[in-house]
């Protein structure tokens, strides 16, 4: 499948921050959005992605709202004092949509339910490299 030049950053391809607890499902994340031109990092805890966000910055990053360490509202309020400008698309398990909506209180750009569309979250993370507004329903 050819990629799209729009769908790239300046240095050429879209960093992520994947941050979930689910190791399987982020490696199966990650797989599917190497193979389309994302390169990810992948962080198992809240702790991890914000020492992982210590040592380097991101396009974009995808936020499970629900891990066993940290509560992912606490760790979006640490990243968005480390990194104002990042975009942040959270996660979220059905019946949880009123914890999203309190993510994009505090700055998270976006919010999907999982499981989510893969081709849907793509989208949202290519639109949020580019900075363009989501579309709030």
């Amino acid at each position: 499948m050819p990629q799209l030049d729009d769908d790239k950053d300046a240095a050429g391809r879209i960093k992520l921050l994947i941050v979930d607890d689910e190791a399987g499902y982020v490696s199966v994340l990650a797989k599917r959005m190497a193979r389309r031109g994302i390169d990810v990092t992948a962080a198992l805890s809240g702790s991890q992605g914000i020492q992982i966000l210590r040592r380097g910055s991101y396009d974009v990053t995808v936020l499970d709202l629900k891990m066993e360490d940290m509560d992912g509202i606490e760790v979006l309020k640490i990243f968005k004092k480390m990194d104002p400008d990042m975009p942040v698309i959270m996660l979220t398990g059905h019946g949880s949509e009123t914890a999203a909506r309190e993510g994009l209180a505090y700055g998270a750009y976006d919010y999907l339910t999982k499981p989510c569309d893969l081709e849907m979250l793509i989208a949202k993370i290519r639109d949020a490299a580019r900075r363009v507004p989501p579309q709030h329903v």
